[in-house]
């Protein structure tokens, strides 16, 4: 299935680079952190506790403001990573798990609670899942027999769109970039079981791939599918060819190359060898006049092979994914060797998360609205909104004075980049109005019919929009999604409440730590609209060059200085952070933290700022950031994330931005011979 990705999420910020230098490089001596009792850590908002003060900030920050929680902090073992976005989003399905047990308790108290009690009981009724074994896939498995020719398996493959089952073209719904007042369906590259091209193609993943292939096996002969052994080699050869026509995850990020608009009839002349009309029947846009073409390059290559693969194996490999997607909603054995492959080998998560975790994230999930409502009520005050709003007002002057204040810049594009500015919006905590899942069918002890007709709901909803002006009220995420995130053709940025929380933001803390923890993953979003791509998209939400070619020569240069510090790193031997995959979220990242620290002044209406424990107003900006970023990571999770994810390893996010910003190095008397230690001419600077 197609995932878009133009929202771009604070789950890993991008970095921007200091404009304004401050060439001071005296500061006064780091002050010994004192004892603090758990009172004080309260209402300062910081974990001294868990500093490592034997380490120079100088040398390694993050180990500095974090080594103690890290070395004493293991993971779960039924996690990839732990740290603080962890600690939220458990605090948040613990939430949920009291919301929908109530409801599961009282389900005549009203049509969302009957609802929300049926799916999380079917879930959790693993007598009657062990039971019904491998009977629940029978229904989609004779479908894959019956169909039995190229159009049938390219209809098949469209109407997997709501329901189990792959397609070598996904699709998914997101404003028009060209118009943004209207819906699109964009169509992508897909078709892959492996979380990316390199998995099949690099020597590196080879343990990978050959799980994978065991995997399959074991899956199909689980469901009782025809020679398994055999049908699972074509499954991993054909996945192979495809991947070798697949866009890399670089060439994927560039947001002014995905937009490729093409009627049915012209994808079918420009790819051909896949039935596109019967495809686009089965997904149900065949009435759509344009489809937008991401990765349009990749598809001829990818139509070939389908045509050149025997129908055998195109069966198999739609049965295998029907039966993969099904897994975790079937009975133990496809359960544990879904895990197993998935968790175990791909992540090193030694143990599956708690039944009843499984079933609060499906119900989040497919649910999400009718669960946020009451969320909200007990877990977001309203005074907390009315002190994010004071806050986010200062991160937008901040980055308006940034934008007034850029010395590179042309009076031409300035102009532009603060009409942009000025169009910015904001959600914070919540919708306004709330979805209605009228019309789900949901029933008690039909597990595997509720995840399908759930699955079928939301395509319908999705494709209802391609036939109706933008909803401008609608969310991405519901209020409990610990992230937040900024979405380009709707110039916006959106803070669910969940991330709303201790440590991002306690409204009894200090300010500073506040500042530096949401205040800089909201100065992370804001960037975002000004990072390598959303600066090709104009106040409006329109995707066009609005940059003299000057300008934008000099964005891409200083933006390539950061690029290589972060190309530098390894997090571990033969495995480094891809700069321009990441390129985005670092320069969110680094501007995020700016805009924190200029904020904060800003709130300060030009008094001194307190020193609190010994820390000075900047030291406690920067310590809140590299607190929001305490994470320990599985290797086999982190290898996948640096091949995959735009976002840079936690302990990069902690300790890179602050090597590029001056203040830093007054505010903890950074000096020459550090270890990461800048001079000013290398440090990047863009915003």
């Amino acid at each position: 299935m197609l995932r878009l990705k133009l929202m771009a999420c604070a789950a890993g910020a991008a970095l921007l680079f200091a404009a304004g230098a401050v060439q001071a490089q005296t500061a006064p001596p780091i002050v010994e952190i004192p004892a603090t009792d758990q009172a004080e850590i309260g209402a300062f908002g910081f974990d001294t506790a868990g500093m490592d003060t034997s380490v120079r900030p100088g040398d390694d920050f993050n180990r500095f403001a974090s080594g103690v929680y890290l070395a004493n902090t293991p993971i779960p073992a039924d996690k990839t990573s732990f740290g603080v976005f962890d600690m939220l989003y458990d605090r948040s399905q613990d939430n949920l798990k009291t919301l929908i047990e109530e409801s599961a308790a009282n389900p005549s108290s009203s049509p969302e609670a009957a609802r929300i009690g049926a799916f999380y009981g079917s879930f959790m009724d693993e007598a009657t899942v062990e039971r019904l074994g491998a009977s629940p896939l029978q229904a989609d498995l004779a479908e894959v027999r019956a169909a039995d020719t190229r159009e049938e398996i390219a209809a098949l493959m469209g109407r997997t769109q709501g329901g189990f089952g792959s397609s070598l073209f996904g699709i998914g719904t997101f404003e028009d970039l060209k118009a943004p007042d209207r819906t699109a369906a964009y169509v992508g590259q897909g078709g892959l079981g492996l979380p990316d091209r390199d998995y099949y193609l690099e020597d590196s993943f080879a343990t990978q791939k050959a799980a994978y292939r065991t995997y399959v096996a074991t899956a199909l002969t689980l469901a009782g599918w025809p020679e398994p052994e055999a049908a699972a080699d074509a499954i991993l050869a054909f996945e192979t060819r495809i991947a070798e026509q697949h866009w890399t995850q670089v060439q994927n990020r560039q947001i002014d190359k995905i937009y490729n608009p093409m009627t049915v009839a012209e994808l079918a002349a420009a790819a051909p060898g896949f039935d596109w009309a019967a495809w686009a029947e089965g997904a149900g846009v065949a009435h759509v006049p344009t489809l937008i073409a991401t990765n349009n390059t990749a598809f001829p290559g990818m139509a070939r092979v389908f045509a050149e693969t025997p129908i055998e194996t195109l069966q198999s490999w739609q049965a295998f994914h029907v039966i993969d997607q099904a897994a975790p909603y079937l009975s133990s054995a496809f359960v544990e060797a879904n895990f197993n492959f998935y968790g175990r080998v791909l992540n090193g998560q030694p143990d599956n998360r708690p039944r009843w975790k499984r079933g609060v994230q499906l119900v989040d999930n497919s649910l999400g609205e009718s669960l946020g409502q009451e969320y909200v009520a007990r877990h977001f005050p309203a005074e907390s909104k009315a002190q994010m709003e004071a806050l986010v007002a200062n991160l937008r002057r901040a980055m308006t004075a940034r934008i007034e204040g850029l010395e590179w810049m042309s009076p031409e594009t300035r102009q532009q980049a603060l009409y942009k500015m000025s169009r910015f919006g904001v959600k914070i905590g919540y919708p306004e109005q709330w979805r209605s899942y009228d019309g789900l069918r949901l029933e008690p002890g039909d597990l595997y019919g509720n995840v399908e007709r759930s699955a079928a709901f939301e395509w319908a909803w999705n494709v209802g929009k391609l036939t109706r002006p933008v909803d401008p009220l609608e969310w991405g995420m519901t209020p409990q999604t610990v992230n937040a995130y900024y979405n380009p053709p709707r110039n916006e940025i959106v803070f669910p409440a969940a991330i709303l929380q201790a440590p991002f933001f306690d409204p009894n803390a200090d300010p500073a730590i506040n500042y530096g923890g949401i205040g800089a993953v909201i100065g992370h979003e804001i960037t975002h609209g000004f990072d390598d791509q959303g600066r090709k998209v104009d106040g409006d939400g329109v995707l066009r060059d609005w940059w003299t070619a000057e300008d934008a020569a000099k964005f891409e240069e200083r933006a390539r200085v950061l690029g290589a510090q972060y190309s530098a790193l390894s997090p571990f031997e033969g495995t480094n952070v891809n700069g321009e995959l990441t390129m985005g979220e670092n320069i969110a990242d680094l501007g995020g933290l700016l805009l924190a620290l200029d904020a904060y002044h800003l709130s300060l209406n030009g008094a001194e700022a307190p020193v609190i424990n010994g820390l000075t107003g900047d030291q406690r900006v920067f310590l809140g950031w590299a607190q929001v970023w305490r994470e320990n990571s599985r290797d086999e999770a982190l290898r996948q994330q640096v091949t995959v994810d735009p976002h840079s390893p936690a302990q990069y996010r902690a300790a890179v931005p602050p090597r590029n910003i001056d203040a830093w190095y007054a505010a903890f008397g950074v000096q020459p011979g550090d270890e990461q230690y800048l001079a000013p001419e290398a440090r990047a600077r863009i915003w």
